[in-house]
C-alpha cells in the first residue's frame, strides 16, 4: 500500500499500481484540472477595469520614477563636484548616475513586489550608494582617474540622504493612497479558517503593505459563506480559477495548507496566470536577517538564525560607541544648559541616576537630567492608582511629579541625552528595547524576559510607533520584534524615524 498526494495536497492509496483504488480528495466547487497543465487558465467573468486602485496598474509609473529621480540625483551631486567641465562634466555625471541605477536595481531596489518596503529602500539606497564609492574609487586607482575626493567624502553620503528623503517622501504618498484603498493589490487568501482570520485581520490592519484580501478558499469551501468579512470563493482546487476570475494579483497561502509538490504545482499553475504566490509561515513575528532557504538534499530547507553573528554584533557596536561619541560632544552644551535650567527652577542635583537591567539581566546606572521633583520616588506609591500605563508600566499624562522644566526636556528628549555616556560605556546601545527596573523584571513573564537578550537601548521600536502612546503589551510586543529581527539597517531606520519623532513630539510625556 502507498499513499499518493494529488495536485490539491490530498491523496489516495494504492496498491503499487497506477490505478487508484480508493480517492479521498479535498471538496471542490468547480471542476478539478490539473495543476501541471499546460493549457492557459481563461476567465469566465469580466472584471471591472478598476485602474488605479490596482497595484500592477500603477508600480510600472512608480518604478519609472523613482529610477528616474536616482539617476538625476547622482548625475546632478556628480557633476557639481567633479572638477571638469563641459561635455567631460556632463559625462561623468552620466555615468555615475547610470551606475548608481544600476547598483540600487542589483541590491532589487527597484523590485515591483518590494517598493514601498522600507527597510528594503532603505538597505537598497545604502547598498548602492556604498559600491558606487567602492567603484569610483577603484576606477581613480586602476586608471589613474582624478575623482574629487569631495565627491566621494561629501557627495556620495549626501547622494544616500537625498535618494532616501524622496523614497521616503514617494512611500508616504504612496501609503495615504493605500489608506484610501488605492494601489492595492487584491488578494485571495488560503488556508483553514482560523488561518485565514488570522491573515485577514493582519492585512487589513497593515494596509499600507498593499494587500486587500478579496476572495478566500478552504479547504471546505462548503462551510462558510464569508470569513472575517471577505467571500468565501471555492476549495483548494479552486485557487488559480478563482485568481484568473477575480483579477488576483496575490495569493497568501498558510503554510500548513498546501507542501511539498502540491505546492510546487500551484506555483506553476499561478505562473501561467500572472498571479504571484506568498507563502505565510507558520514561524510568528521572525523575518529579516534570520530567514534564508538553504537548498539541500533537493529540497528548500528554512534556516532559521538562532543567534546573530558575531560580525554583526561587532559592528553595532563600533557604531553604537562611535556615534555616542560624537553625539557627546555635540550635546555637551545643550546638556549643560539644560543642567543649569534644572538646578535654578527645583530644588536638586542636574541629574537623575537610577540603576536599570540591562543585557542577561546586569544591572547598570543609567543617567537622565531630572524631571522631577526629589521627592518623586515617595510620591510614586500615592499616585499608582492613577497611572494610565497598562501592565507594568507607571504613565500619567498630567503627572503632578515632573517640573515644568521637566515637561520641556521630555517632550524634547533633551532628559535622555546623557545616556549617550552609558551607549559608550557599552551598558546601552543607540536602538533597543526600553532599559527596565528591576521591580518590572522580578514580574516579567517568561517570554518577556526574551527582552534582556539584547542590549538596552536609547530608542527603539516602540518609541517611533507612538511611545508613551503604546500600552504595555504594544510595547512588548515591538520590543521581542526588535530582538528576533534586529539588524544594522534596522537599526539606522529607526535612528531616522526616532528625529521624526522626537520632532514631532508624538507620546512623549
Amino acid at each position: 500500500m502507498a499513499l499518493v498526494a494529488d495536485d490539491h495536497g490530498a491523496g489516495y492509496v494504492t496498491d503499487d499500481v497506477p490505478t487508484p483504488t480508493i480517492e479521498r480528495r479535498a471538496p471542490s466547487r468547480e471542476p478539478r484540472r490539473s495543476w501541471a497543465s499546460s493549457q492557459p487558465y481563461v476567465a469566465r467573468t469580466v472584471a471591472a477595469d478598476d485602474g488605479q486602485r490596482r497595484w500592477r496598474a500603477v508600480a510600472p509609473g512608480y518604478v519609472r520614477s523613482t529610477v528616474l529621480s536616482d539617476f538625476v540625483l547622482a548625475f546632478a551631486i556628480t557633476a557639481a563636484m567633479t572638477q571638469q567641465y563641459g561635455w567631460i562634466c556632463l559625462g561623468f555625471g552620466a555615468i555615475a548616475g547610470t551606475g548608481f541605477v544600476v547598483l540600487v536595481a542589483a541590491s532589487r531596489g527597484y523590485i515591483r513586489k518590494s517598493l514601498g518596503s522600507a527597510s528594503v529602500e532603505f538597505e537598497s539606497a545604502l547598498r548602492g550608494t556604498l559600491l558606487l564609492g567602492l567603484g569610483l574609487m577603484a576606477a581613480a586607482f586602476t586608471w589613474q582617474l582624478d575623482v574629487p575626493r569631495r565627491l566621494v567624502f561629501v557627495g556620495l553620503p549626501l547622494l544616500w540622504v537625498l535618494s532616501w528623503a524622496d523614497r521616503h517622501g514617494r512611500r508616504r504618498r504612496l501609503h495615504r493612497a493605500r489608506e484610501r484603498g488605492e494601489a492595492m493589490a487584491p488578494t485571495l487568501v488560503v488556508g483553514r479558517v482560523g488561518e485565514v482570520v488570522r491573515l485577514v485581520d493582519k492585512l487589513h490592519a497593515s494596509p499600507y503593505h498593499g494587500f486587500e484580501p478579496v476572495a478566500a478558499c478552504l479547504p471546505d469551501p462548503q462551510a462558510l459563506g464569508r470569513v472575517s468579512g471577505i467571500e468565501v470563493a471555492g476549495g483548494l482546487a479552486d485557487i488559480v480559477q478563482v485568481a484568473v476570475d477575480r483579477r488576483i494579483e496575490v495569493v497568501v497561502l498558510s503554510m500548513s495548507t498546501l507542501s511539498g509538490d502540491a505546492l510546487r504545482r500551484l506555483s506553476w499553475a499561478l505562473g501561467r496566470a500572472k498571479t504571484d504566490l506568498v507563502v505565510a509561515p507558520d514561524l510568528v513575528e521572525v523575518a529579516g536577517p534570520r530567514l534564508t532557504l538553504r537548498p539541500a538534499a533537493g529540497v528548500s530547507l528554512l534556516d532559521v538564525e538562532v543567534e546573530a553573528p558575531r560580525r554583526r554584533l561587532l559592528t553595532k557596536s563600533l557604531m553604537d560607541r562611535s556615534l555616542a561619541a560624537v553625539g557627546l560632544l555635540v550635546a555637551a552644551v545643550p546638556i549643560a544648559v539644560a543642567a543649569v535650567a534644572v538646578v535654578i527652577t527645583s530644588p536638586g542635583g542636574p541629574f537623575f541616576r537610577q540603576t536599570r537591567v540591562g543585557l542577561d539581566g546586569k544591572t547598570f546606572t543609567m543617567w537622565k537630567l531630572r524631571t522631577m521633583y526629589v521627592d518623586a520616588e515617595a510620591r510614586k506609591e500615592k499616585l499608582k492608582d492613577s497611572s494610565e500605563g497598562a501592565g507594568l508600566l507607571f504613565k500619567m499624562r498630567a503627572d503632578p511629579r515632573v517640573t515644568p522644566v521637566g515637561r520641556f526636556l521630555r517632550r524634547t528628549s533633551i532628559d535622555e541625552l546623557p545616556q549617550l555616556w552609558n551607549i559608550a560605556k557599552g551598558d546601552m546601545s543607540l536602538v533597543g528595547p526600553r532599559p527596565p527596573l528591576l521591580e518590572e523584571v522580578a514580574a516579567y513573564p517568561d517570554h518577556v524576559g526574551r527582552r534582556l537578550h539584547v542590549r538596552p537601548g536609547l530608542t527603539g521600536l516602540w518609541q517611533v510607533s507612538g511611545r508613551s502612546d503604546l500600552d504595555w503589551d504594544a510595547s512588548v510586543a515591538l520590543d521581542l520584534r526588535y530582538v528576533d529581527n534586529w539588524s544594522v539597517s534596522m537599526d539606522l531606520m529607526i535612528l531616522w524615524k526616532t528625529g521624526r519623532a522626537v520632532l514631532k513630539g508624538h507620546g512623549a510625556y
